[in-house]
Order: C-alpha cells, then structure tokens, then sequence
C-alpha cells in the first residue's frame, strides 16, 4: 500500500496550533493564509476582495467562527494567538485595509476554500487560492492564476518571469546559485518558478534573481508552521503495522516511538522534540487553570460553568465518581477559555481542544505524574494523531465531529493508558474502541457556533477516551486493528452528508430567541432541518 505524500508533524499537524478563536480549521487557518498574502504584496495591505464559493461551509460560517478575525489579523502581520485579535475590526479600520466579501460560484472542490485578491499599499497586485484542511493546516493551490501546491513549512520563493518559454533556462541558472530544497515550473497564467528553501534566500541570492534578465519580480513566502519541511524527507513509518515491524527488537515504548518518528519528521533531536512537548504542556495546564479562575467575555452562548461544576463537588452534590468529574472539570475550563477567546492549543482542533487536554491531564492529575511523563503522554497523542492526520482528516467540514473529538478521544484514550504504565498493545487497543465508538458524529454548532454542543460533544470524547482506557487496561478486546479503524474513519468522513459537517445548513439546528438581560446567556427555540 502506498503512503500519502503529505506527512504530518506532531507539532503541526495534531498538537497545534497555539491559537485563540472558535475554530482552528476557520481562525488559525485563516489567519496562516492572510499572513502569506501580506507576504505576497511585500508589507501592508490597502484593499483585499474573499471569495468565498456558496457549495462550501464558509458563506455561513466565516462570520461566526472567527474566519474574519484570523483572516484579517492575518493580512497586520499578526501570529494566531496574538492578543489583539478579539478587537481586529478596530486596528482593521486604523490600517485603513478596505475589506469585501463575496459570494462568488468559481468551481470550489473544498469546503474551506479561500479565494483572495490583495493589493498592497505598494500598489502590488495577487490573487490567491488556499484550503484550510484541518486542525489549522492548510495548502495553497493557486497563486496569479497559476497551480501550486505549498503549505507553509517552507520558505516559498517565487520568481516571475517575463516569459514561460523562458523559465526552464532560468531554474537551471538559477539552480546553480541557490542553496534549495526544490526547484520547480510552475504553469499557468503567470510564468513562474518555485524555490522551496530552509531559510530566508538572504540579500545575495535575492539579489542573484534580481539580476537574472528573465525575471521581472519576486516574493519570498515566509513559513507558516513551526517544524519546517526538507528535501527527501523521510520518516520511519506511517501507519501501526509499519511501526510495529519498526519495533521489532527494539521494545520502544510508545511514547518513545513517537520521538522517532517526531524528530526524523522534523530534523531536530530528540531533546528539541521533548521540550516543545513541554511548552505545549505548559499551555494547556495554563488554560485549564485560567478557566477554573472563571471567564468571562460578553460575546459568547454559554457561560462560565466549569467553576460552578467544581464548587457542587467539593458540595457533595453531584454523583461521586472523582476522575471522570475531574475530566469535566478541565475540559469545560479549556472549552470556556477558547470561547473566551483566550489561548489555546488545538489539539488536534480548536473545536476539539478540551477533549484530549483536559482529560489526559485530568487523569494524569489524579494518578500523580509528574511532568515528563505527561509530556510522555502528550507525545503518545500525537503519534496516534499523526496515523489520523496521515490516513484521514481533522477537518469538521469533511467528517463532522468524528474528525475533531472522535479523534481526541483516540488520541486521549492511548495517552491515559500510557499514563497508568499500560503496554503498547494496550494503548493502541484503547485507540482503536475509542475511535470506533466516535463514527459518524455529526458537526451542528448552536447557532453556528462553536460552543454547544461542542462542549458536550468534548466531554463525550473525554468520558469515552476514560472508558476506553480502563477497558484496554482490563484487556477488553478491540477487534479491529487501528489502521483498518482509520480506514474506516475516513470512508465514513465521505459518506456524512455535506449539511451535517459544521456548514450550518443541517442537523439540529437552534435559532437564537433573546438574550437574557441578568445572565451571559442566551434562550432559543429549535428546530429540526
């Protein structure tokens, strides 16, 4: 069986971004994109025109879901988790960036298709065409009409040429006096070429495109990701059965086979991959005690509950069952802080973001780990969230809610073994029923929001990741093979109807009545579609 070309980092692909925002697939995303059309016209912007296509999900819910706000934070220059963002309309207007949105049928194949056309106070001129794939990810498919393919691990140097017939003599000039991991022609409306490089081309080799008679521009793409990209990057599998037979006289653990796929994926050592594990530790541990402290912001559904949930326990008046109250403890904590616009790690989504944080840590809590061996559960995780990425999706818009907390539930249950020192047979098994019990939840945020039943549906993935953790500890039999469960996964992801993946047109749907006037809260009337 071949393997797909894409392939996934721990820290790109599941245990990232570091964002604020309702969606990672619609903030985070959009934001990576507006900063690389900022790239493209070479500093601020004057004018930019969205073209969003009505057959996908981003006509209803760009407003909603925090596209405008990545999007626009994106084209100032700014990082996802940057503070300023709940307040982009006002430095927006400062800028003096004019901003239209249309509603425009151009032949979109993808749910989250962007298409944008800048102009920069430079008087510069672009268009661009990107997806936003899932978990913050994107690929850029089109830029001045011609095809592409890029998703921001590299710096992308882009040669415009004066004519196309030109361009193969110009990449071998060029080819000689660069330092590159890959050269290529692009065709299409514009003659251009493509450099992917490891680091900023610097003055000099700027200056030896420049020079080249051929060429009439250049812009240079900063990345967008943390774990750059290389030539003839490799990994050592990329799938379960691959890296079983990896292991075979090895007897890594799990968390250590995770490391090894981590830093051959990324280049980097072992150790640089166990630090920003911790990082990302700290983050979460960071928002799930903000949200503990209390949350507020006056722009969101639900209030703040999680508060008043650990003050009923400590009461004595809700069910006794101390780990699984602690889950719904922190992962409400994190979903209020994400929807308080605070910072978050999409893990692997921001709609998905308190289902495996909270519950790992909640277990991990309860157990008395320590640090290393939660980072050890984290990287666990991620392992588990790379075989998802690699043969499946993220992304709400493609399989629903399967793809966001079906996924943390798998990830979360794999993790929670290795915290309670289960064998690696045992984790991939609590993957496996995890990720079984999670096929072919539906995506239908309340009033186009991602808040309920997204909480719910994060503590569902939390409680099934708890259950299924203790099952395989038990050594319940999962039956199917984790690879054949994601097989599967994604053939369901296909087979969800369009309306039922976070486009708001289906499903439960609930319209918003009035807002009560002495709670942070709303009333509605429902109905069904």
């Amino acid at each position: 069986m071949s393997e797909p070309n894409h392939i996934p980092s721990i820290f790109n692909d599941v245990l990232g971004p570091v964002m604020r925002g309702p969606s990672s697939s619609h903030s985070a995303a959009a934001n990576r994109i507006g900063r690389l059309c900022r790239n493209l016209v070479e500093g601020d912007l004057r004018r930019a025109v969205i073209e969003y296509d009505p057959n996908g999900s981003l006509v209803t819910t760009h407003k909603s879901q925090g596209t405008d706000m990545g999007l626009y934070g994106g084209f100032l220059g700014w990082e996802p988790d940057d503070p300023r963002l709940p307040e982009h309309a006002k430095h927006t207007k400062a800028a003096g960036l004019e901003i239209e949105v249309r509603y425009e049928s151009y032949g979109a194949t993808h749910p989250n298709n962007y298409k944008i056309s800048v102009e920069g106070v430079n008087g510069s001129h672009h268009m661009i065409q990107a997806i936003s794939t899932g978990g913050g990810m994107i690929e850029v498919t089109e830029i001045d009409g011609t095809p592409v393919a890029m998703g921001g691990d590299f710096f992308e140097t882009l040669v415009y040429l004066d004519e196309e017939s030109n361009a193969r003599a110009v990449l071998d000039d060029l080819g000689r006096e660069l330092v590159y991991e890959s050269g290529e022609v692009c065709t299409g409306k514009t003659a251009l070429l493509r450099f992917s490089m490891v680091e900023d081309p610097g003055e000099e080799a700027v200056a030896a495109i420049r020079g080249n008679t051929h060429v009439i521009d250049l812009r240079i793409l900063k990345p967008v990701l943390p774990i750059m990209s290389r030539k003839d990057l490799t990994v050592p599998f990329q799938r379960v059965e691959t890296m079983l037979a990896f292991n075979e006289g090895k007897d890594l653990a799990l968390w250590e086979l995770a490391l090894e796929y981590e830093s051959a994926r990324g280049g980097i050592s072992k150790e640089a991959v166990l630090e920003k594990g911790r990082a990302i530790l700290h983050l979460m541990e960071d928002a799930v005690r903000t949200g503990l402290a209390g949350t507020e912001y006056a722009d969101r559904i639900l209030p703040c509950q999680s508060v008043t949930f650990v003050e009923r326990q400590a009461e004595g008046k809700l069910i006794p069952g101390d780990v699984m109250n602690q889950i719904i403890a922190y992962v409400s904590a994190i979903l209020e802080v994400k929807s308080s616009m605070g910072v978050i790690v999409a893990a692997p989504t921001a709609g998905s973001c308190g289902a495996m944080p909270g519950s790992m840590l909640a277990v991990a809590d309860s157990l008395g780990v320590d640090e290393d061996g939660k980072i050890h559960a984290l990287l666990v995780a991620g392992l588990i969230g790379v075989f998802i990425a690699t043969h499946a999706t993220f992304a709400a818009e493609v399989g629903g809610c399967m793809a966001e907390c079906g996924s943390g539930a798998g990830m979360a249950a794999a993790a929670m073994v290795g915290l309670a020192n289960g064998s690696l047979e045992q984790q991939l098994a609590a993957a496996s029923v995890a990720l079984q019990n999670s096929f072919g939840m539906t995506c239908d945020p309340v009033a186009n929001r991602v808040e309920a039943p997204c909480l719910g549906k994060n503590v569902l993935a939390g409680s099934n990741a708890f259950a299924c953790a203790n099952m395989a500890l038990a050594d319940y039999k999962h039956l199917i093979p984790l690879d054949e469960v994601i097989h599967a996964m994604n053939k369901v992801a296909g087979a969800i109807p369009h309306e039922l993946c976070c486009t708001a047109k289906g499903g439960y749907q609930l319209r918003r009545h009035r807002r009560r006037s002495n709670a942070n809260s709303m009333r509605f009337e429902a109905g069904f579609h």
